[in-house]
């Protein structure tokens, strides 16, 4: 069996296959009311028919002030949650493990009329400036993240990831580049960069019994901001507090690109973590290729293999991965479904 396809034990969540469908916003709740639509449901749903082991829904804003755009989906009301609750029922039943990523935008909420920040930076010229958050503002997006973790928690889902990567908020408030606070949350210490981002692990511990994983950028494609060894620092700190996976990604913080992007760019840093703690590992960044894929868990370089854009081109990329990596074991959905892939 390809390592690929090899089961994996995470806490107490067992996953058929290393594969896991990354987070990736749709823009499609045209309504704005933060609601599950056909076509969310049709979405994801076929990526389970297709074999996928673990589903993430697109980051579910942790409140109305908190969506990157008005057609976001979010997680902070009863209709909500009564709608995600059959999504994960359905997913269950097709076969696969789902999970939600939680979010909130900070300063690149792009529609929020008063977009918040840890400090009054804005994004670029073409964002508002954010207001910086009073301690008080800080507590009350603890909270919304307690409370959003509960609903996941209401709704079946087998995991969390909380979103610290991309520049939204636990990100601004990570990075000395967009945190130049004084009080116990700025910018004179890691820890205290860090600090948010360990009070909303510590709460949604205490309303969350499935997996939590949590997203960061490992860079932020500048010299100033958070350091690859802070991030190991970070690491150590979110295995004591009982996080079970991190998403390895990069950059969003500011309004650049790195200098190239490549099959597997970002696993470098990935393999850093894999080698310096104790997490399980997921990594992400333009890994259609089985070979690489397969070769990446092979290597130990991570343990799961996180896929964006090419779930998007294709539903069935399992079947195809199988079929390349000349895996015997792997089974499409039904009988029907396994007759499209004989030779």
């Amino acid at each position: 069996m390809a390592k690929l396809f090899e089961p994996i034990k995470i806490g107490n969540l067992t996953l058929k296959n290393r594969i896991v469908m990354a987070p990736m916003c749709m823009y499609a709740v045209y309504q704005e009311d933060g609601e599950l639509t056909d076509f969310h449901e049709a979405h994801y749903a076929s990526r389970a028919i297709g074999g996928v082991g673990l589903i993430f829904l697109e980051a579910a804003a942790v409140s109305k002030a908190g969506r990157i755009t008005n057609q976001d989906l979010g997680i902070w009301n009863e209709q909500q949650t009564i709608k995600l609750k059959k999504l994960v029922h359905t997913i269950h039943e097709l076969g696969s493990k789902v999970g939600i990523q939680i979010a909130h935008a900070g300063r690149k909420a792009e529609h929020a009329p008063d977009a918040v920040g840890p400090s009054a930076i804005a994004y670029s010229e073409a964002y508002r400036t954010p207001n910086a958050l009073t301690e008080e503002g800080v507590n009350n997006i603890i909270n919304e993240f307690k409370t959003a973790a509960a609903r996941a928690e209401n709704a079946g889902f087998d995991a969390v990831q909380i979103h610290a990567a991309h520049g939204y908020l636990i990100n601004q408030f990570l990075s000395p580049l967009t945190n130049n606070r004084t009080d116990d949350y700025g910018a004179q210490t890691l820890e205290n960069r860090y600090r948010l981002l360990k009070q909303i692990i510590e709460v949604t511990k205490t309303v969350f019994s499935g997996n939590i994983w949590v997203r960061f950028s490992a860079t932020d494609y500048d010299d100033a901001s958070t350091t690859i060894e802070e991030y190991d620092q970070i690491n150590q700190w979110m295995k004591e507090l009982g996080v079970d996976v991190v998403d390895v990604s990069s950059g969003g913080l500011l309004p650049r690109r790195p200098d190239a992007v490549y099959p597997g760019y970002q696993t470098k840093y990935a393999s850093h973590f894999k080698a310096y703690s104790d997490l399980f590992i997921s990594t992400v960044g333009k890994l259609g290729d089985p070979v690489l894929a397969n070769y990446i868990l092979e290597a130990g370089q991570a343990d799961l293999i996180s896929l964006g854009r090419p779930l998007l081109r294709n539903p069935n990329w399992a079947a195809i991965a199988a079929k390349e990596l000349n895996d015997k074991q792997f089974e499409a959905y039904n009988p029907s479904y396994s007759r499209g892939f004989d030779e």
